[in-house]
């Protein structure tokens, strides 16, 4: 990374963040956000830039086994201690050691506990019975089976879970690492790999009850895994068995993640040059992936894709008339059409207290994933300027196709649906700054100036949209 870019990144990144906080909370002030929240904010910010950048200057010239082992140490220390705080703080402040407005993370809690009871007493049967009739499919089943497990074998104690959560999240940067390193050269890996240690969204998901840390670390080690088998060419049974196990598990903690893997897998394969896998192994891969994906549209996963493709375009149009009846304003603009053009950079961060409590303690988290989008954005230029977007093939493709899912969803403006990307996006951000310009900084500079224009009128239309802003 020129050395330029790492000073302006650094900086730039905690300046642009305190000049939209300062306007916005000037110019709306009977709404500015409480101090609480701008001190998770400012916090969150100024220890992912501060951190990020030093560390990596640090190990970036360690050998390959004393950068992982740094990189897994340093994780997994940060996602503990985090673990730990976050729970006397959500119990101070909400009575339950769980997030603001926890009711998905009190219903898998709540199921858990019930389903673990049944299952000491042999009542397995009666389990799956349950599943089915309680929930809509193998997206809501993973999970709930995964916590079932774990209070079956360890009490119905929430430290636990976590703490796998902080294992696994911190393994997925050692995941990232090599993923990013093998396609897209070494010094990429590294910076990805900081990156990722130190990225908000991966720490404050630990701390939490929801699926999102379970979900990421396994679509992230099947990206890994699918470029390992078709770079090595080591098509050994273990490594196709692992491969298939990983993306059959997303299955059960969001559908249409394992849908996307495969469809990503088999463009990978498709766009991959000779030298990377030859013509027989291209066309018996594609046909195998073929076939899955036919075969899987004869399961109940298939059923499960239809009817939830249904309800999400249901689901979409009821939202909509639920902020009309609200009285929120500008609730036909809540389309995926007008939202393709924010495809890496949306939610963007909110700075109002009309906000919920989860989205402003997060604001500082959600402008993080806000900045990084210019470079994952540029990563598309550069990748065509030195004519490397078929090492994109996997990780790009990933990145686009599930960010469009998310865009034209009921979910496009909810943080946590975006998170499987994450991994993807920070790589793609890694590899535009490493291979940054000098007549790149004009539209760095552009990017930023835009990002502080979008924040504070987006803080203006959330107000304007309850008929607060005048």
């Amino acid at each position: 990374m020129p050395d330029k870019l790492h000073r302006h990144f650094q900086w730039i990144g905690v300046g642009v963040y305190l000049l939209s906080l300062i306007i916005v909370s000037v110019w709306l002030r009977p709404y500015a956000l409480k101090p609480l929240w701008m001190a998770w904010g400012i916090g969150t910010v100024c220890f992912f830039f501060l951190t990020t950048w030093f560390f990596h200057k640090q190990w970036r010239h360690d050998d390959v086994k004393k950068f992982t082992r740094k990189v897994f140490l340093t994780a997994l220390g940060i996602r503990m201690v985090y673990v730990g705080a976050i729970i006397f703080y959500y119990y101070y402040q909400t009575g339950v050691a769980m997030e603001y407005g926890a009711a998905d993370s009190m219903r898998y809690h709540q199921w858990a506990i019930a389903l673990a009871k049944l299952a000491r007493e042999g009542e397995f049967g009666i389990i799956f019975r349950w599943l089915n009739a309680n929930t809509i499919g193998f997206s809501d089943q993973g999970y709930v089976l995964y916590l079932t497990s774990l209070y079956t074998c360890f009490d119905n104690n929430i430290l636990g879970p976590r703490l796998l959560k902080a294992l696994m999240s911190a393994y997925m940067c050692v995941a990232i690492y090599k993923l990013a390193s093998r396609s897209l050269g070494e010094k990429t890996g590294r910076l990805a790999a900081v990156i990722a240690v130190f990225l908000p969204q991966f720490i404050h998901y630990t701390g939490t009850y929801l699926k999102e840390t379970e979900l990421i670390f396994l679509a992230t080690l099947a990206l890994e895994r699918m470029d390992y088998l078709v770079r090595s060419k080591r098509y050994t049974f273990w490594n196709i068995v692992f491969l298939l196990l990983l993306t059959v598990l997303t299955f059960g903690f969001r559908t249409i993640v394992g849908m996307i893997l495969l469809f990503c897998f088999f463009l990978f394969v498709l766009f991959g040059d000779a030298s990377t896998i030859s013509k027989k192994a291209k066309i018996i891969t594609l046909c195998v992936i073929a076939g899955i994906v036919v075969g899987l549209c004869f399961t109940p996963i298939g059923r499960e894709m239809y009817f939830m493709a249904r309800v999400n375009v249901k689901t979409a149009n009821a939202m909509t008339v639920i902020w009309e009846q609200e009285g929120l304003k500008y609730t036909e603009y809540a389309d995926g059409k007008y939202m393709v053009p924010g495809l890496f950079t949306l939610p963007l961060t909110s700075m109002v207290e009309v906000a919920n409590e989860n989205q402003k303690m997060m604001n500082g988290t959600y402008f993080v994933k806000n900045y990084l989008a210019f470079f994952a954005l540029w990563c598309i230029v550069v990748a065509f300027r030195e004519k490397k977007w078929r090492n994109f093939s996997l990780i790009g493709s990933y990145a686009i196709v599930y960010a469009l899912c998310i865009v034209f969803s009921f979910a496009f403006n909810s943080e946590r649906y975006h998170l499987p990307v994450m991994p993807c996006l920070l790589i793609m951000a890694a590899f535009a700054m490493t291979h940054f310009r000098k007549k790149d900084f004009a539209w760095f500079y552009t990017y930023n100036g835009l990002l502080v224009v979008a924040i504070v009128a987006w803080n203006c239309i959330k107000l304007a949209g309850r008929g607060l802003f005048f």
